[in-house]
């Protein structure tokens, strides 16, 4: 009798196919975020060669390459319009940063009833962009029956009419004051995580309170003020909601920025062509204008710091 030879076991086969890695799993998300956000910014730039307009024959849309972005900085008005932007973009910029941070140095000393002033402040930065609006143009500004015309009347003065003579004045104080709770609260808690020592030190060394500003607060709100500046530039170039319902971008173009220009040419006149390229400006207006503002903060906290 002899013994069956056992044929040799053959290697375990690895399993060869789709394998859900983390990186396959975020492949959904990173296509709903190419179709959500790319995909229409590419489309705006491929209309803005166009001298495509809704109120044309639908054959009637010839290629123009630059022609409407030359426009757009050729005519007079639209040139307006940008420097509208810049403007209300710094001026709520400049008076959200100053106000937010004297607010914020003055809720992180503790006095009775801090939590009462903070919540207060906040509240302005809650409600919505169109209710600002309408809350400041019938109660506040009115010509009439306004809280600013009652008082500038007991005091002996002419009631003004705001909307109509400081257009541009008027809407970059309304979104100041919605913005500035905001300032506040980053830069509030950028203060509460800067050291008491550094502070008790630089008292020791004979450091009067501007230079303890410029030499260790202003420093350590490097990187809030970053967040308050990008954030704030981003949102308010996007402000519309204030304008339409306070001045409607007026008298003229006065008070008219991108956004509000952009939604006249496409939803009024139909302009495709001219409200993309609009657009396509408005987007790198935003990139530079972001840019230069982190740039010039960062070089300022650098030479407060030496």
């Amino acid at each position: 009798m002899t013994a069956q030879a056992i044929p040799a076991s053959s290697p375990p086969t690895t399993r060869q196919g789709f394998r859900f890695t983390p990186s396959v799993m975020m492949w959904p998300a990173l296509l709903y975020l190419i179709l959500t956000t790319q995909a229409p910014f590419f489309l705006t730039i491929y209309y803005s060669f166009f001298q495509r307009n809704l109120q044309l024959p639908m054959a009637s849309y010839p290629f123009v390459g630059l022609d409407n972005y030359i426009g757009l900085f050729k005519d007079p008005q639209n040139l307006s319009v940008i420097w509208n932007t810049l403007v209300l973009t710094g001026g709520v910029l400049i008076i959200t940063l100053v106000l937010g941070g004297l607010l914020a140095m003055l809720l992180n000393r503790p006095f009775m009833g801090r939590a009462l002033v903070r919540t207060i402040l906040i509240s302005s930065f809650l409600i919505m962009p169109v209710v600002t609006a309408v809350v400041w143009k019938n109660l506040l500004l009115n010509y009439d029956y306004g809280f600013f015309s009652w008082l500038i009347k007991a005091l002996g003065g002419s009631p003004v009419a705001w909307l109509t003579v400081h257009p541009m004045a008027t809407v970059i104080t309304m979104v100041s004051w919605e913005w500035t709770p905001f300032a506040m609260l980053i830069l509030l808690t950028g203060l509460q995580s800067l050291p008491d020592d550094q502070i008790e030190a630089a008292r020791l060394d004979g450091a009067n309170p501007w230079q303890e500003f410029r030499h260790i607060v202003l420093p350590h709100w490097t990187q809030a003020l970053e967040v308050v500046i990008l954030l704030e530039t981003l949102n308010v170039l996007q402000v519309y909601g204030e304008i339409a319902i306070s001045t409607a971008g007026g008298p003229g173009v006065a008070s008219t920025n991108l956004p509000y220009y952009i939604s006249q040419k496409l939803l009024v006149e139909g302009n495709i062509g001219v409200g993309s390229a609009a657009g396509v400006v408005a987007v790198i207006l935003t990139n530079l204008l972001a840019v230069f503002m982190l740039r010039l903060i960062n070089r300022n906290t650098q030479v407060g710091g030496h």
